[in-house]
């Protein structure tokens, strides 16, 4: 592989776990190694961001949200997409100046680290493969739904696991779905594109038509008092949201199968979270206008609104959407977690075996596969629900490592190439840093403790085979292993 031409091996002295990945590293690697096929243009990056973002959050997290601040909902989904916006800058830039499938794995690795660089893809495992396998028992739960209402139920051993229901052995949906998508995803990131195009435009399409048919139910006497729970409510409501808008990162793991990375990437990522908020926005004034907040159903808020309305009939065209909407999220999930793979063993941190490319598909096949079978199997067999929150610590820890990874790079690499550059930096990045760690302080004290366990196993993983075949190991110990 092209990684090879990073640092030679062969030198005596160990090198520091805080080794830095030389920034020509990643110029070379692009250079020599052109097995991922470059076919995404602007419009390709922007619907992955999309597909991504706006899923479940959309049908179920603004019922929660809205019970808990009332019409000024409408003021925490514009304040967790600044919040996310300050983050999406920071990929932005990035994304633009390193051509690296990694993600915040790259950068990270780029301006922090080879350890943190670790830790941070070790967190993203939980975002792409957690967070997939969530979406796969989501949709599952909409699937069976239809299926019953068509004469078709699933016998309960084969639609539940054996944790959520009683004679559940396992969620066979969310395995078919899973599994499904996979092959697309493997087939080709062309194949893939073109088919989350299309369940996107769909899935706009049906958040319009509901988000427009509304608006005429709308009772304005149902938007006072507008702030009925106070400011702090609104506050709290932000950083339950903040995880709506999770999902325009998975953009820039494209960052090798893009035609100009420099122009579209940026394009995608900022272009979809802006896209995606106003989506969350028109819903939101939509369903708080049509039922008083108190009365929303925190389990099926949109369709529970439309009964209440009298447009039950409507409830069809919701719980296609949903289907719709989770399918597009889950494929670009599984667009996202190989890829993270595929750059962690380019530089070594994993088995050699993990970077091979499809000949044919020109697509990481091996980590496609092992992600697909993986998430197949949790979504599946695992209660997963005591997990969520393990999917938020590691989303948000990504995005401070970004943010801070901003000024550190800009400080140590000035005259790299910048397609893109965040605004008012370093206040930008560093305030994005902060947003995120305080955030992380919203979940509750099982969520920590699970990480720390989930980190000793990666630290483990990292020491017992990472660090020995680092394409880093053998580089002189200090700054000149830094250099650019």
């Amino acid at each position: 592989m092209a990684g090879a031409a990073v640092v030679p091996r062969g030198g005596a002295v160990p090198h520091s776990p805080f080794a830095r990945k030389p920034v020509g590293a990643y110029f070379a690697e692009a250079r020599a190694d052109a097995a991922l096929r470059r076919a995404l243009g602007a419009v390709d990056v922007l619907v992955i961001g999309i597909g991504a973002i706006v899923g479940a959050g959309i049908f179920v997290l603004v019922g929660v949200a809205a019970r808990q601040a009332g019409p000024a909902v409408l003021l925490s989904f514009l304040l967790a997409a600044v919040a996310c916006a300050f983050a999406a800058l920071c990929y932005a830039e990035l994304a633009a100046a390193l051509p690296a499938s990694g993600s915040a794995y790259s950068y990270a690795y780029a301006a922090l680290g080879e350890i943190v660089a670790w830790l941070v893809g070790w967190n993203l495992v939980l975002e792409y493969t957690l967070g997939a396998s969530l979406v796969a028992s989501g949709w599952s739960g909409y699937c069976r739904s239809v299926l019953a209402g068509v004469g078709l139920a699933l016998p309960a051993s084969l639609a539940n696991n054996a944790w959520s229901a009683p004679g559940g052995v396992i969620d066979l949906p969310a395995v078919a779905i899973v599994v499904g998508l996979t092959v697309p995803v493997l087939i080709g990131i062309r194949e893939s594109a073109t088919f989350t195009r299309a369940m996107v435009a769909l899935k706009i399409s049906i958040v319009l038509v509901v988000t427009v048919v509304g608006a005429f139910h709308v009772r304005p006497a149902n938007w006072q008092p507008f702030a009925p729970l106070g400011p702090f409510a609104v506050l709290h409501a932000a950083a339950l949201v903040f995880l709506a808008y999770v999902g325009f990162d998975v953009a820039s793991t494209t960052a090798c199968e893009v035609r100009d990375p420099r122009r579209d990437l940026p394009v995608g990522i900022l272009g979809s979270l802006l896209i995606s908020a106003l989506l969350y926005a028109g819903m939101v004034v939509v369903l708080t206008g049509m039922v008083p907040y108190d009365q929303i159903d925190a389990a099926s808020p949109i369709d529970s609104a439309f009964q209440a309305a009298g447009l039950g009939a409507i409830g069809t065209i919701i719980t296609a959407g949903a289907l719709v909407g989770l399918t597009s999220v889950l494929v670009a999930l599984l667009i996202g977690q190989p890829r993270i793979f595929f750059a962690m063993a380019h530089d070594g941190l994993l088995p050699p075996r993990a970077a091979a490319v499809h000949p044919r598909f020109q697509t990481p096949v091996v980590t496609t596969l092992v992600s697909g079978v993986v998430i197949a199997l949790a979504a599946g067999l695992v209660p997963i629900e005591d997990l969520a929150n393990m999917t938020s610590i590691g989303t948000l820890l990504a995005f401070a490592a970004v943010c801070s990874a901003v000024p550190i790079l800009r400080w140590r690499a000035p005259d790299l190439s910048r397609g893109f550059r965040c605004p008012g930096s370093p206040a930008v990045p560093l305030l994005g840093t902060a947003i995120c760690l305080a955030l992380t302080l919203q979940l509750d004290p099982a969520t920590w403790v699970r990480l720390v366990i989930w980190t000793a196993i990666g630290l483990a993983i990292y020491f017992g085979y990472g660090r020995q075949h680092s394409r880093l190991e053998g580089a002189p110990a200090g700054p000149g292993a830094d250099e650019t």
